[in-house]
């Protein structure tokens, strides 16, 4: 306060409860929701195996894990067998909004913020009951947290903001289990439309492939998710790029790892629609933070298309497939959104990515450029191919690709006069086809004339 400035009171700068619900479930989808859910699993999961850097050649086994997913307009349950929140971690942390900083991270997870459950609670419906069993030191701990969101908001907003924790019968295992009822509207119209959920185990497929490899189990309405097999394409002419180096954000070390190279050969023109369609879909950038796909068949500025001197995505270079990996025990080292759905690609560290990745790009956009000219050799090059699973490419600081010379092209040049139409079709008629093209009978005529002044080639 200045000299002489009497103070008259306090101007209110507390928080409100409906405010928080709103801001926090307004720009997330509900399917993104539903993988904060699955992330916070995994992270379980991955802690309990051991919490050792998520790379490529790290060997952790997760099949003893599971996470089951169940969803209709009715309600929505997930439950896992991944640890469970120990009693003090509910106490302290779990159910603040926002991770506090007194909180431990866990090693190599994909959770930063503390808000992926209170989130997702609340995006997909009104009453909440979470139910959490853990073991330490031999005792079982089991307890419950209703959460009546209508009568929360409901309560002053000065009051506290705690939960109520009750006592609970134990789960058949280790393990959290999450319900939700009286679901919001929009989330009624999605989970009772076939195509959402098939939609949602597609997305579970991809962005949690490395753990589906490892042996996670995750099952959508008793349906088990089958993951992506992530695969490049290799022969003598052909050698993925696989590359790593280690970097460092504020201390901590983050391991970077890229691969990229043929993932399939480029369509041609007459390729069917569905399959130059599916081509282009998975084409593209992704990004891995601690073993979860972030960015998608990228095609965009966040993974260089587009920027100086790298050229925006064309059709033309469909079936390039790039991954770079990042892999940190601290997450907040991680390039990562609040969504988990794209990267900060202003973070220095994600920039030092970029300067490697453009390099394969380059190479592919030079070598769908050079096949244009020799197409009958590319696709003798490219069909002589094998699929290799990105676990096991070796190490390459390129991607090695076939080199074409382009043929010479001849010099040519435009021919253009005007004749009366009457006399073009009685050409066109004594040539045999009154329909023939203008350009034709002008083609037809240069070469009767060349042959006849000139001689034959």
């Amino acid at each position: 306060m200045r000299i002489g400035m009497k103070k008259l009171g306090s101007a209110s700068a507390n928080p409100t409860r409906a405010f928080f619900v709103r801001m926090l479930t307004r720009d997330i989808t509900l399917t993104d929701c539903i993988l904060d859910l699955i992330d916070n699993c995994i992270d379980g999961a991955w802690e309990r195996a051991g919490g050792n850097a998520f790379t490529l050649n790290n060997n952790v086994e997760l099949d003893q894990y599971k996470i089951d997913i169940s969803l209709s307009e009715d309600g929505f349950t997930i439950s896992d067998n991944c640890g469970g929140i120990s009693f003090d971690d509910a106490v302290e942390y779990a159910f603040t909004f926002g991770r506090s900083a007194n909180a431990d991270a866990e090693s190599y997870s994909i959770g930063i913020y503390g808000i992926g459950m209170k989130r997702a609670v609340f995006k997909i419906g009104r009453k909440i009951l979470v139910r959490s069993t853990s073991e330490a030191n031999g005792e079982i701990e089991a307890f419950r947290v209703p959460i009546d969101v209508d009568r929360w908001l409901a309560h002053g907003d000065k009051e506290d903001w705690d939960f109520d924790i009750e006592s609970d019968n134990p789960l058949p295992e280790p393990g959290v289990q999450i319900s939700v009822d009286n679901l919001t509207d929009n989330t009624k119209a999605d989970f009772s439309n076939p195509d959402f959920v098939k939609q949602l185990i597609r997305v579970i497929s991809r962005d949690y492939s490395i753990h589906l490899h490892r042996g996670l189990q995750i099952s959508v309405n008793g349906m088990p998710v089958t993951g992506w097999l992530i695969e490049l394409r290799e022969s003598a002419e052909f050698t993925p790029m696989r590359d790593s180096y280690v970097d460092e954000v504020n201390g901590e070390e983050v391991f970077v790892e890229i691969l990229a190279g043929m993932g399939a050969p480029p369509p041609d023109d007459l390729e069917p629609g569905e399959r130059r369609k599916d081509f282009e879909q998975r084409s593209g950038w992704y990004v891995i933070c601690n073993g979860r796909v972030v960015v998608a068949a990228d095609k965009s500025t966040i993974t260089g298309w587009g920027t100086p001197n790298w050229p925006k995505w064309h059709p033309q270079y469909s079936g390039f497939l790039g991954i770079v990996i990042f892999s940190a025990e601290n997450a907040e080292s991680l390039p990562l959104t609040t969504t988990k759905r794209s990267v900060d690609a202003t973070q220095p560290m994600f920039r030092r990515a970029l300067a490697q990745m453009r390099k394969p790009s380059t190479s592919w956009i030079e070598y769908t450029n050079a096949r244009k000219s020799q197409r009958d050799a590319a696709y003798k090059s490219e069909s002589a191919t094998n699929n290799i699973s990105i676990f096991e490419i070796e190490h390459s600081k390129t991607a090695k690709l076939p080199s074409f010379t382009a043929k010479t092209r001849e010099p040519v040049a435009n021919i253009a006069y005007q004749m009366p139409k009457n006399r073009v079709r009685e050409l066109a008629a004594a040539m045999g086809n009154v329909g023939l093209p203008y350009r034709d009978v002008g083609i037809n005529t240069f070469e009767l004339a060349f042959n006849e002044l000139v001689g034959e080639d």
